[in-house]
């Protein structure tokens, strides 16, 4: 089997307000705040969560419905904790999923599903490869 990588982007930019974020996804805009910022909007790292919770139900449910388990409703609720002697990276991330419909053996083979096929998942999980490029745009010179 033969497949193609698929690339995926969105783009964020600083706002007038200092920590407050413009995040563009494909024709969808939303607004994201810093730590630092004006703390109203999601931050960055609920925004981690939130895919995590987003990828696991929606894998569970359309491996529910595949099976034709009696999945009636699913919820995922995803922490995590800032490492406290590395505040550069979370100490640990947890996902608790309430499945209800379906009996435990059918659950946890929905979890095998999600977990043997979700990138965010497997990608949290295993760690990635990051790659950062800069661009500098210098200042304008004076007239």
């Amino acid at each position: 089997m033969t497949t193609t990588a698929q690339t995926t982007t969105i783009t964020g930019r600083t706002t007038d307000t200092l920590g407050r974020l413009l995040v563009t996804a494909r024709s969808n805009h939303f607004v994201s705040d810093a730590r630092t910022g004006p703390a109203e909007a999601v931050q960055a790292g609920e925004l981690l969560l939130a895919a995590l919770a987003s990828c696991s139900l929606s894998n569970i449910q359309l491996h529910a419905r595949e099976e034709a388990f009696g999945l009636t409703y699913s919820q995922a609720d995803v922490s995590y904790e800032r490492d406290p002697d590395d505040p550069t990276r979370y100490a640990w991330i947890r996902l608790e999923l309430r499945l209800t419909g379906v009996r435990e053996e059918e659950a946890e083979e929905l979890v095998r599903h999600f977990t043997g096929s979700c990138p965010i998942y497997n990608t949290l999980h295993r760690g990635s490869h990051v790659v950062i490029s800069v661009h500098a745009d210098s200042p304008a010179a004076p007239h």
